[in-house]
């Protein structure tokens, strides 16, 4: 039963065979703040089912204000971040050895929340053998609580730290995408090696779905949808976009090209268009 449950849910995330998903990842504040575009949750997130995101990335406390929205129609599908990590601090990004990474949840947490899915990072490189041998004892724990409670496991797998030159190196995702399947994930949701070939032969080798992360704003949404162009090609099973979608000069039509780029149809703009761009401009978000 817990793995029919698990297959529900995962197609429920990603929208099922042959269906490139698009995820906003919302989760950013709890690691950086309330950076741009992450003030207003509330209309943000609806702007994301608006312009027809697949699934939502979120921390149990905005899961919890999801459920008090009032929607017109369904949520999207609910993906929970239940770890923490100092990856992205200033210390780490100076190549200090002081990593560290934190459960704040478990698997059956995110259930009585009611998301569809969980997600973790798992991160390798840092040098650090001790990190390390506990990031992979705890996404092996994670994907076996994950089995007995039938929800399905998403690893966030990266190189980060003072051995890797390149995080996007197509060697170190070859590596650490065929260790979360090892460890037992259902999805990878990881970096992009700067071009479609490279990307293609990762997706190729891993059992597993592969989700491109957006990483860093694009300059401009222009360049960002270029960006979605090329990781199509490569044959990604979806993105998991955040700064470049809550950033957008319109949200709403930013999904909707990103959309109909992962489906090779026709953007349709959306009845509420100007509202939307009007609306994303009270939350000084940058033009472009």
């Amino acid at each position: 039963m817990a793995d029919c449950g698990k297959t529900i849910r995962l197609n429920r995330v990603l929208g099922g065979a042959g269906h490139r998903a698009l995820v906003v990842a919302f989760d950013h504040a709890l690691v950086l703040g309330p950076i741009e575009g992450t003030q207003n949750a509330h209309g943000q997130i609806r702007r994301f089912i608006e312009g027809g995101a697949d699934s939502v990335l979120l921390n149990l406390g905005l899961i919890r204000q999801l459920a008090n929205l009032h929607l017109d129609g369904p949520p999207p599908g609910i993906i929970a971040r239940i770890d923490w990590t100092t990856i992205w601090s200033e210390r780490a990004h100076l190549g200090g050895n002081e990593l560290r990474s934190s459960m704040l949840a478990r698997p059956e947490d995110a259930l009585r929340h009611g998301a569809d899915a969980v997600l973790t990072y798992m991160v390798i490189g840092s040098g650090d053998t001790d990190f390390e041998s506990r990031e992979i004892a705890r996404t092996a724990e994670v994907a076996r609580e994950c089995e007995r409670v039938g929800i399905p496991l998403i690893v966030e797998s990266l190189a980060r730290g003072k051995e890797v030159r390149n995080p996007a190196d197509p060697q170190w995702l070859h590596r650490h995408t065929r260790m979360v399947t090892e460890l037992g994930a259902d999805a990878v949701k990881t970096d992009y090696t700067g071009e479609p070939a490279s990307m293609q032969a990762v997706i190729r080798e891993c059992p597993l779905p592969i989700l491109v992360l957006g990483g860093t704003r694009q300059g401009s949404d222009e360049a960002a949808l270029r960006a979605i162009r090329e990781i199509t090609s490569s044959g990604a099973a979806g993105l998991f976009f955040g700064r470049n979608v809550f950033q957008a000069h319109d949200i709403v039509s930013f999904l909707q090209q990103a959309r109909s780029i992962l489906d090779g149809t026709p953007v349709l703009e959306s009845a509420n268009h100007g509202v939307a761009k009007d609306s994303n401009r009270t939350l000084g978000q940058r033009p472009g």
